[in-house]
């Protein structure tokens, strides 16, 4: 089993899309440990605030199998893939990390770039993980989003309740 950090996004009925994906998560992989929920402005298109936040799962399947399996998830809360890149959705999940896998694997690049891109993954990633290290950088996620332009983007914490936190 390796730990596998996860980025999860939406700006289409939110709190109910993020829910749903964190509860398909826990019922496909079992226990996860999440970050705060972050709201953000969306990023290279006009459309409404992201709720946003950074999760971890255990699992030993294959990155391409991982990454079908979250796509699933994604297609079975109504995710949209005919539109432009960066547009409104319901459910994002991202790869971020993968052990300390770096490089292309099974078509998935990782560390996934949005890390030191995004506040929005950055700084829920280092609460999560703070002393994680980067596998490229070297770095923590901690000294990285200390490092981080954190004027460029932003965001705020949020309260969100999801109810398989209780």
């Amino acid at each position: 089993m390796v730990t596998v950090y996860l980025s999860l996004g939406s700006n289409i009925d939110r709190e109910k899309n993020l829910s749903a994906g964190l509860d398909a998560l826990v019922e496909t992989f079992g226990d996860l440990r999440m970050s705060q929920v972050y709201e953000s402005e969306a990023v290279g298109f006009d459309g409404d605030n992201f709720y946003n936040l950074v999760a971890a799962i255990e699992s030993d399947l294959p990155v391409g199998e991982l990454a079908l399996r979250l796509r699933n998830i994604e297609d079975a809360n109504g995710r949209v893939r005919s539109g432009p890149k960066f547009s409104a959705r319901t459910l994002d999940i991202d790869i971020l990390t993968y052990d300390d896998l770096t490089g292309e694997v099974d078509g998935v690049k990782l560390p996934r770039g949005e890390i030191l891109k995004n506040a929005f993954v950055l700084l829920p990633l280092s609460e999560l993980a703070p002393d994680l290290v980067h596998p490229v950088q070297g770095k923590s996620y901690q000294q990285l989003w200390e490092e981080y332009d954190q004027a460029s983007q932003k965001l705020w914490a949020v309260e969100f309740n999801w109810p398989g936190d209780a």
